[in-house]
């Protein structure tokens, strides 16, 4: 069977446009290969090599170096004092340090709830003012705790005297005092 004319040159043209579709589809993807890989731009005024600043991670030292006593079944609250409360504030972008001061309100608030309702044995302790815990087990044993070292500006610390002390989930409360005091 003889192709017409007519077919022989559809026949070029779809092959054609295949061929110039696949160079098209393979000149887009190296493009977006190679935008994908390029450096990205730098901020104008910034020199190259440095990094950008980040504040630090870890939370300023407390002001006060005092350390609290704790020999009885406790459930200690620690808070940042006020100098290291600026220093906090300082090195934090605004909206993050109302969020998370706002959060520490409402959880410590929620924990200090259970505490009284399901766990009235257990005294609550407020640290602001000391920089370290001093925790004496029934078997003598003693452990300190340094609140610096603490990357929370606020927190719980369970204390039973059979048991280390452990830094609680404050979010979480209900489960971590049932586990920990339970057992």
């Amino acid at each position: 069977m003889m192709k017409t004319r007519d077919d022989q040159a559809r026949y070029r043209a779809v092959k054609i446009i295949t061929g110039m579709k696949f160079r098209v589809f393979a000149f887009l993807l190296s493009m977006i290969f190679i935008f994908s890989c390029a450096d990205t731009p730098r901020p104008a005024g910034q020199q190259e090599g440095k990094e950008d600043r980040k504040p630090s991670k870890t939370k300023p030292a407390s002001s006060y170096p005092d350390t609290i006593i704790i020999n009885s079944p406790s459930a200690v609250f620690y808070t940042p004092d006020s100098l290291q409360l600026e220093k906090i504030k300082a090195i934090t972008e605004p909206a993050i340090f109302e969020s998370t001061m706002h959060e520490c309100f409402y959880q410590m608030r929620n924990s200090r709830i259970v505490l009284k309702q399901y766990y009235a044995g257990i005294r609550i302790i407020e640290v602001k003012n000391a920089r370290y815990l001093l925790f004496t087990r029934q078997n003598g044993k003693k452990e300190y705790i340094d609140l610096d070292a603490q990357n929370d500006p606020c927190g719980i610390i369970l204390f039973d005297t059979r048991k280390a002390p452990r830094p609680a989930d404050m979010t979480n409360i209900e489960t971590e005092l049932g586990f920990y005091f339970s057992q």
